[in-house]
């Protein structure tokens, strides 16, 4: 019987279960005493929010191609003043790491007002700040960080918020947990994703 998980990881947490050596993170091992389930994709230890573990390598496989287009939703808080040019930029695609990036769907938001950090941000005296809410539908290194950026607007704080599964129902996301908390999908949940395993490979263009 497949095992998967939803968590809301905390800043400061790696995204295995295995230390890494002088490393001064946290591990998922910390949080989560379940055997045999695994990240499927991550999040950097300095990012937060939902993260999926299986012990189903079909499905990690599934979740973390790119060529099957999953929107993954971020709220990011980014220094500067968000302009519509940096928006153009972020849903156009930008060039990290020598390749262009999927284009983006991006939006400036409202302050969401999410629970204080911890530890807290720093921010600098007389610099502003604002919200983003963006949509990926890839996982590269530092993708988010490095394309705002790219654009002049420097994360501060990353948050995935959820993860669509591309099927017409509601993206799986971070309601009803806390940071560091988590919980195993619930049976319809389940039923979606073992949906996934047998659709076709799309095209994304």
């Amino acid at each position: 019987m497949t095992t998967t998980l939803l968590f809301h990881k905390p800043y400061g947490v790696l995204s295995q279960f295995t230390q890494e050596p002088g490393s001064p993170w946290r591990t998922l091992a910390d949080h989560i005493h379940r055997p045999g389930v695994y990240a499927a994709g991550r999040l950097d230890a300095d990012s937060e929010g939902l993260l999926l573990l299986t012990d189903h390598g079909r499905l990690q496989q599934r979740l973390t191609d790119p060529t099957w287009g999953h929107w993954r939703r971020y709220l990011v808080q980014v220094e500067g003043v968000i302009t519509e040019p940096a928006l153009a930029g972020l849903r156009q695609g930008v060039t990290i790491q020598g390749r262009p990036t999927l284009p983006a769907r991006a939006r400036a938001v409202e302050d969401p007002g999410l629970p204080e950090r911890e530890p807290p941000i720093r921010h600098r005296l007389r610099v502003p700040t604002g919200w983003l809410a963006l949509e990926l539908r890839e996982g590269r290194n530092r993708q988010v960080r490095r394309m705002t950026a790219a654009v002049g607007l420097p994360t501060l704080r990353l948050l995935r918020t959820a993860i669509d599964l591309m099927d017409g129902g509601p993206p799986l996301d971070l309601q009803g947990l806390k940071s560091g908390a988590w919980r195993e999908v619930a049976p319809p949940e389940a039923e979606r994703l073992g949906d996934l395993l047998r659709r076709a490979r799309p095209s994304v263009p």
